[in-house]
């Protein structure tokens, strides 16, 4: 199995930034796209950012310009760098990968909560 386990959430004024981790473990013979998704209170889960293994990037045009996603291949790892945080960014953000093992998979994190409030 793999588990992802993301880190770096929190509670950030309006205008702050934050970083999110998520590091996948386990069966990984290679992972093809990564991204991060969230769910703000009394809503559906949405995406936010997508990266595939080339580094290629998909933004919601709502982060556009705001958050940057990344990754380090050699560790499994996505990240999510989200500057001038605003109210409307408040949400559980969710990671997921497509892993390939034997077969090919999309695994979730249990996500972490991002808090922006003065």
């Amino acid at each position: 199995q793999v588990q992802l386990v993301e880190s770096g959430g929190g509670l950030v004024q309006p205008g702050g930034s934050l970083r999110l981790s998520c590091a996948a473990s386990g069966r990984i013979l290679s992972i093809n796209d990564m991204g991060w998704y969230r769910q703000g209170p009394g809503k559906e889960r949405e995406l936010v950012a997508t990266i595939t293994d080339g580094g290629s990037t998909n933004y919601a045009e709502s982060v556009k310009g705001r958050f940057t996603i990344s990754r380090d291949n050699t560790k499994h790892t996505v990240f999510l760098q989200m500057n001038s945080l605003k109210p409307e960014d408040t949400a559980v953000y969710y990671c997921n990968a497509d892993v390939q093992w034997r077969l090919r998979s999309l695994f979730w994190g249990q996500g972490t909560q991002v808090t922006v409030s003065s």
